[in-house]
């Protein structure tokens, strides 16, 4: 970025966190130290982004295809997921941030439905920014839930319009489009994450894993972003 450019911070940055288990085997290391490894960096990252004036951080944290995956690893995220949220709802005075959850939430085991609720429940007075977690989430079922929302509410045909959908999307009132959308490992796909509201994303992708990003990464993403010319189709 050369001297004359202004830095230019997205309001809502998304990522896609992939690499955890490729970044595990290199290393000799079982699936779950990656994830592990994952979830360290998913806190440097969000709030290194936070602390530079990003509004909006979601993280693609579990997605609804994951399910296929062995016993013990889903078994294991399911644990790190607990953990993660009931950490999350320690710090919520420290951090003073709103967390919300996209995805089916109901569909999640045991008690994760009820600590999901409770943790957006007592966070949702805070303004020091919003954190996404996009837990059991896939972008068509975003758009199928949405659309038997749309029914069940008996919204007519004359009424669906692109603002009528987007008002039966995973928490509308919280998170607005992704200015950017970041997937780390070198893959180049969104792999259906925010299907609908990715329709003018930038896109960045890193060829680091997700373990390996740390909180000055968010300083790199927010770079590269000022260098993109967003034209929306003009």
């Amino acid at each position: 970025m050369t001297e004359n450019q202004s830095i230019q911070t997205p309001e809502h940055v998304a990522i896609i966190l992939d690499g955890n288990r490729r970044w595990a085997r290199e290393r000799g290391l079982s699936s779950i130290k990656g994830h592990y490894q994952g979830k360290q960096a998913a806190n440097q990252v969000a709030e290194g982004l936070l602390k530079k004036g990003v509004k909006i951080v979601s993280l693609y944290v579990f997605s609804s295809e994951n399910w296929n995956r062995k016993k013990e690893e889903v078994d294991y995220l399911m644990k790190l997921l607990r953990e993660t949220i009931d950490n999350e709802i320690k710090k919520l005075s420290e951090k003073q941030c709103r967390v919300v959850i996209s995805g089916r939430i109901r569909e999640l085991p045991g008690d994760l439905p009820d600590k999901c609720r409770e943790l957006m429940e007592k966070s949702r007075d805070y303004t020091k920014g919003v954190i996404n977690f996009c837990l059991n989430y896939g972008g068509r079922k975003e758009l199928v839930d949405a659309f038997q929302g749309m029914l069940a509410d008996n919204v007519s045909p004359e009424e669906v319009s692109e603002d009528k959908i987007a008002q039966y999307l995973y928490n509308p009132e919280n998170i607005k489009d992704p200015d950017v959308i970041v997937r780390t490992s070198g893959e180049k796909r969104l792999s259906g994450f925010q299907l609908w509201r990715s329709a003018y994303s930038e896109l960045i992708f890193l060829d680091k894993y997700w373990p390996e990003m740390e909180s000055g990464d968010a300083d790199n993403i927010i770079s590269e972003y000022s260098r993109r010319q967003r034209r929306f189709g003009g």
